[in-house]
C-alpha cells in the first residue's frame, strides 16, 4: 500500500479547521476564553465537556478522554479507517453531515456500466491515482520508466487502495451489487480487498481499445514471504500487449515481462511486446503473429537458466511454424530492464544486443541479420510532462544507432560561436560573450534537425522563456518536449561552465611589471650614493617614533628592504649572524656592498643562543663597508 506523505499529513492537520469540522457535525459551540466548548456527540454530555482549542486545531472531550485533530475526528465520527478519513479530508468533504455512515466519496465508476466501461473506468482511476503518488511514480523512476509520454500511451497506473474507499457500502444494495461485479472482473478479492493493492498497473489493450489483461507489479521490495510481486487477473490470459507493433513491423523483440518490454519501448525500440511470463506465451500471440505476417521473433527472456531454458523451448515451438528465430543476448542473470539501467545509454546497449541477437535454428543462419527491421522511431503527440517525472536524456533519433554520437560534440568553446551535438539535433549558441554576469545567460540559439530548425534569442536562466523555446522548438522539428527539455538542460550546464571560464579571465589582471623613468632612476641612484644615506635612514626612523639601538636599526631596515639575501641565519653553534653581502636595488653598478658581523672562524665560541636581534651584530662592531669596494 502506498504511503501517505508525511508532508500531506501535516497539511490537512493544519489547513482543515477542527472548528468547523465539529459544527458540520451538528454541535453548537461557545467561547471559554481562548477555547471553545461544546456537548460531545460521542456520550450522553450534559456539561459541555468538548473543547476545541483552535490556536492548535485540536480537540478534546474531558469526559470520553479522547482527542486529536481533524483526521481523528472525521475516523471518530465516520467509523473510517485512518486513510479514508485523509482521502475525505483530500476531497474537501469536510462539511460533514449528521448521518454518521454517509460516506459521500465521489465513486470513480458508475455503478450501471457494463463490464467493459466498469474495468475501463477502474483503470483511468489507477492512472489519475499514478500521478498523485510519489512513491509511484518514484519506483517508475528508478525501472527507467518515468516517461510521460510511455505512461500516458500505454495507460500506467497505481493501485493505492483508494479505489474500495470510494465504493457506496457494502451493507447497502448498489455497494452489494457494484462490488460483487469488481469481484467478478478481478479487481477486487473475495475479502474486499483491492487485488492489485501496491502494485504498478499496466492494462493489454486491444486495438478496439478493449481492456483484455491486467498486469500489476508490487513496488515495496521486502514483503512477508510467499506474497506475490507479480499479478494478473484471474483466469486465462488474453490478447497481445502492444499488437499494433506486429502490424508495422515483421521483426518483433519478445520479452518476457511487460517491465522489460517498456524498457525496450522508452529506449525506441516500439517494436516489441511481451509473454506473460516464461510460459505465458499464448494463441493468442501465435495467432497475432501470423495474421499480421511477423518473420522474425527477436526473444528477450532473462538470462538466466530458466529464462534460457523457455526461450529454447519457445524457439522450437515458432521454427515450427515457420518463424525466424534469435536469442537476444544480456550479461548473465540480468534482465532487459537491468541490462539497460546498468549500460547507458539504453538507446545504444539495447541496439547493440538486438545486433547481436543469436540465431536459435538450425542450419545457417539468415543472410539478413537482425535489427534491420527495427522500427525506431519518436512520436510527435503533445503530452504534458507529469510533475514528480523527471525525463532522463535518450538518443531517440535515427535508426542508424552507429550514428549517433555517444556524447556531445563541441566546436570552438572558447570562440563567440558555439556548437553542441546531441544525436541528430544540432543546437548553435551565439552571444555568449556578451554575457560578463554569472546572473544572466541571454544567448541566440538554433536547433536543427534534418532539415526542420527552430531559432530565438532568450534568456536561458528564464524558466518562462526556456519553457517557450522548447515547446516552439518541439513542434518545428516534429520531436518530444520532454527530449528538447532534457538537451536543454546538458546545454545549460555546458554554458554555465564557459561563461564562468570567460568571466574568470575578463577578471583576471596581470601584474605589470614595475617601471622607472630616467630622472626616477637618477634620483634614486643620488640617494643610495648619499654618504649620509644610514643617517637619512636613521633620520627617519626617529621621525616615525621608532626606538631602539641604532645598530639594529640598520639591521631590520636591510632585512626588510633586501629581496637578494645570501645564505644565513642561525649557525651550527646557535649563534646568530648575518653574512652576506646586501646589493643596492640599483644594481651592481652602484658598486653599494655591506658585509655584517664576521665569518663563524673569526667569531669566539658563544655558547648560549641570542634572543633578539640585536644579537646578530656583534656590539662595538656596527655596519661596515667591504673591503672590496675602495670608493664606498
Amino acid at each position: 500500500m502506498a504511503r501517505i506523505e508525511p508532508e500531506e499529513l501535516e497539511r490537512l492537520k493544519t489547513e482543515v479547521s477542527a472548528e468547523r469540522l465539529v459544527e458540520a457535525s451538528g454541535v453548537s459551540l461557545r467561547p471559554a476564553g481562548k477555547d471553545l466548548l461544546g456537548r460531545c456527540p460521542f456520550h450522553e454530555d450534559r456539561e459541555a465537556s468538548l473543547v476545541i482549542t483552535p490556536t492548535k486545531n485540536l480537540w478534546h472531550c474531558f469526559s470520553c478522554q479522547i482527542g486529536g485533530g481533524p483526521i481523528d475526528w472525521v475516523m471518530k465520527t465516520r467509523s473510517v479507517s485512518f486513510r479514508h478519513a485523509v482521502e475525505w479530508l483530500r476531497q474537501g468533504t469536510g462539511e460533514l453531515t449528521a448521518t454518521a455512515r454517509d460516506r459521500r466519496l465521489p465513486a470513480p465508476v458508475q455503478l450501471d456500466a457494463g463490464d467493459a466501461q466498469l474495468l475501463d473506468q477502474s483503470i483511468r482511476y489507477y492512472q489519475e491515482r499514478l500521478k498523485q503518488t510519489p512513491e509511484a511514480l518514484a519506483y517508475l523512476a528508478r525501472r527507467g520508466l518515468d516517461d510521460a509520454e510511455l505512461i500516458e500511451r500505454h495507460r500506467l497506473g497505481f493501485a493505492d487502495r483508494t479505489l474500495g474507499l470510494r465504493l457506496p457500502e457494502k451493507t447497502r444494495k448498489a455497494g452489494h451489487e457494484i462490488r460483487s461485479r469488481l469481484q467478478k472482473l478481478g479487481l477486487l478479492r473475495e475479502s474486499g480487498h483491492e487485488h492489485f493493492n501496491g502494485s504498478i498497473v499496466i492494462p493489454v489493450i486491444a486495438p478496439s481499445g478493449e481492456i483484455t489483461e491486467v498486469y500489476g507489479r508490487k513496488i515495496t521490495e521486502g514483503l512477508r514471504p510467499g506474497t506475490p510481486y507479480h499479478l494478473y487477473l484471474p483466469g486465462p490470459h488474453r490478447g497481445v500487449w502492444n499488437e499494433s507493433a506486429l502490424e508495422s513491423s515483421p521483426e518483433i523483440i519478445l520479452c518476457e515481462a511487460l517491465i522489460d518490454a517498456l524498457t525496450f519501448w522508452r529506449a525506441g525500440y516500439r517494436n516489441v511486446t511481451a509473454s506473460y511470463g516464461i510460459e505465458g506465451f499464448t494463441a493468442d500471440h501465435l495467432a497475432a503473429f501470423q495474421r499480421y505476417g511477423t518473420r522474425r521473433v527477436l526473444i528477450a527472456y532473462d538470462r538466466d537458466e530458466a529464462g534460457d531454458r523457455a526461450a529454447e523451448k519457445l524457439a522450437e515451438k515458432l521454427i515450427a511454424e515457420g518463424l525466424e528465430c534469435y536469442r537476444i543476448p544480456f550479461p548473465k542473470d540480468m534482465d532487459a530492464n537491468e541490462y539497460a539501467l546498468k549500460v547507458q545509454p539504453a538507446t545504444k546497449s539495447l541496439g547493440v544486443a538486438i545486433r547481436k541477437a543469436v540465431w536459435l535454428g538450425k542450419g545457417p543462419a539468415p543472410a539478413e541479420s537482425p535489427g534491420q527491421d527495427v522500427e525506431h522511431a519518436t512520436t510527435t503527440i503533445d503530452i504534458p510532462l507529469l510533475a514528480a517525472s523527471a525525463p532522463t536524456l535518450i538518443v531517440t533519433d535515427a535508426a542508424n544507432l552507429a550514428a549517433a554520437p555517444a556524447a556531445p560534440s563541441d566546436t570552438n568553446p572558447l570562440a563567440d560561436e558555439v556548437v553542441v551535438s546531441y544525436g541528430e539535433r544540432r543546437y548553435r549558441v551565439r552571444g555568449l560573450a556578451k554575457n560578463l554576469s554569472p546572473e544572466t545567460l541571454k544567448i541566440n540559439l538554433h536547433i536543427g534537425c534534418g532539415e526542420a530548425y527552430y531559432v530565438d534569442t532568450f534568456d536561458l536562466y528564464s524558466a518562462r522563456a526556456r519553457h517557450l523555446y522548447l515547446v516552439n522548438a518541439a513542434k518545428d522539428l516534429a520531436v518530444c518536449e520532454e527530449l528538447v527539455k532534457a538537451d536543454l538542460g546538458r546545454l545549460l550546464l555546458k554554458l554555465e561552465a564557459l561563461q564562468q571560464a570567460r568571466i574568470e579571465a575578463a577578471l583576471k589582471i596581470e601584474p605589470a611589471a614595475p617601471t622607472m623613468t630616467e630622472a626616477e632612476r637618477e634620483s634614486a641612484l643620488a640617494l643610495l650614493r648619499d654618504p649620509q644615506l644610514l643617517d637619512r635612514i636613521l633620520a627617519d626612523f626617529d621621525t616615525c617614533g621608532l626606538v631602539g639601538e641604532r645598530t639594529n636599526k640598520l639591521v631590520g631596515y636591510l632585512g626588510s628592504i633586501d629581496f637578494r639575501v645570501g645564505a644565513g641565519g642561525m649557525n651550527a653553534c646557535g649563534y646568530g649572524r648575518l653574512h652576506a653581502c646586501h646589493s643596492c636595488p640599483a644594481g651592481a653598478e652602484s658598486g653599494f656592498q655591506f658585509s655584517i658581523g664576521k665569518p663563524r672562524h673569526e667569531q669566539p665560541t658563544v655558547r648560549r643562543r641570542p634572543r633578539h636581534l640585536g644579537a646578530l651584530v656583534r656590539p662595538g662592531r656596527g655596519l661596515r663597508r667591504c673591503a672590496e669596494v675602495p670608493d664606498h
